[in-house]
């Protein structure tokens, strides 16, 4: 799984018809800083998410598991909006 912030819609009138239905958004990758890592990518959104929210994604098979569309050409999609992230460097302090 992967962190991610909506960046943008898709909209494609004409498209492979197992993706009828689909909700298109772009998601930039982010790392745990919340910086852009690499670049935006279209995911199918299965939880309802918005412009702006931070998201989990997933990718390749288990994306097409989650949006329940498995013989769809599905490479990641969005199956979680982050309402909170805690993370506690100093448990690498720790021996």
């Amino acid at each position: 799984m992967y962190t991610g912030v909506v960046i943008g819609t898709v909209v494609a009138t004409r498209k492979d018809e197992r993706l009828v239905g689909s909700k298109l958004l772009i998601t930039q990758p982010l790392n745990i800083n919340k910086k852009p890592i690499g670049e935006p990518i279209i995911t199918v959104d299965t939880v309802g998410a918005g412009i702006g929210e931070y998201v989990i994604f997933t990718k390749g098979t288990a994306a097409r598991y989650a949006a329940r569309k498995n013989d769809a050409p599905i490479d990641a999609a969005i199956i979680g909006i982050i309402d909170n992230v805690d993370i506690y460097l100093d448990v690498f302090d720790k021996k």
